[in-house]
């Protein structure tokens, strides 16, 4: 009885051997293309990597994006050779179950790295729309500095205290973002105040003038001084300069300079800048002059005394 069940065991491997030798010899012609068809997609894969390269360079600066881009491209053109060439084996549903699972798999991490997806997506795009490159002094999430180096997950930014923040992408692609470096200007404002007894409009001249003979100012056109209002002890001045940015002299360099030069021009033309002041005035509407609140307060004060001494004689 064993002899007739391993006698029977032998002849079915026998003949399920021969049957893939069969099927496989059937198969041989289709074997043989899907072996070219992969071939094929891998050079076909590589050369239209090498395109997007080229072509992506002209649009993107960041070679880290570009890489990624090439690699996605080389990626999905060798997979899709792949899928075509178990087609043509017969293994259909092989191609099918990797497409499910590649699906589901690609959803897990899409999940599970959602942030660090996000930033990469983000950077991207940056990389794509350019709002600023390396060497630009850009503001945004709190964080004012130049930018040192961009990545696809985050952007380094060297801040002008010495310290590198690191920003992740999504939070510059999300919010608000400043970059002073594209028009290549930027404006100086400094608040100043002057007496009351002295003319704003002659300050304004002089003040503009000053200015504008310093090399540091982008456009002596520009360069204005306005009114901008009344203060306690002063009416206070607004001026405006601008200065090409960056330059040869720094933002804080030529506001000093600006500083100083106001204050000296405004001290050779004698016009006063000046401190707070209190001035008490009796004799507004409703009110009494002081000289005569205190010829009133003697006369009291000369009556209190008269009857005092008169008490003190009685």
């Amino acid at each position: 009885m064993d002899n007739i069940n391993l006698n029977n065991f032998w002849s079915l491997i026998q003949q399920k051997l021969q049957n893939w030798v069969e099927d496989s010899i059937t198969l041989l012609p289709n074997i043989v293309l899907a072996l070219v068809v992969v071939l094929v997609f891998l050079l076909l894969a590589k050369v239209l990597g090498h395109i997007i390269k080229n072509l992506t360079q002209k649009v993107i600066d960041s070679k880290e994006a570009i890489s990624l881009l090439s690699s996605i491209v080389k990626i999905v053109i060798a997979s899709s050779g792949l899928f075509i060439a178990l087609d043509l084996v017969g293994l259909k549903g092989t191609v099918t179950s990797l497409l499910a699972g590649a699906g589901i798999v690609g959803l897990a991490i899409g999940f599970a790295f959602q942030d660090m997806t996000e930033n990469l997506i983000s950077g991207i795009s940056m990389s794509i729309r350019k709002p600023f490159k390396i060497g630009d002094i850009i503001q945004a999430n709190g964080v004012f500095g130049s930018v040192e180096a961009i990545n696809l997950r985050n952007t380094i930014v060297s801040t002008f205290s010495g310290q590198r923040e690191i920003i992740p992408n999504k939070l510059l692609f999300r919010n608000i973002l400043t970059n002073f470096s594209a028009n290549r200007i930027r404006k100086i404002e400094i608040p100043v105040g002057i007496s009351y007894a002295d003319d704003p409009e002659r300050a304004a001249k002089l003040i503009t003038d000053a200015l504008n003979k310093h090399k540091f100012i982008y456009d002596p056109q520009q360069t204005a001084v306005y009114a901008d209002g009344f203060n306690d002890s002063s009416i206070n001045l607004l001026v405006w300069l601008w200065i090409a940015y960056p330059g040869e002299v720094g933002f804080m360099e030529a506001k000093h300079q600006a500083v100083i030069t106001i204050k000296q021009t405004l001290n050779e033309a004698g016009i006063v800048i000046p401190f707070p002041i209190r001035t008490m005035d009796f004799a507004i509407k409703g009110g009494e002059d002081l000289s005569t609140m205190l010829n009133h307060s003697r006369f009291q004060l000369s009556r209190s005394s008269q009857h005092q001494q008169q008490t003190t004689e009685q």
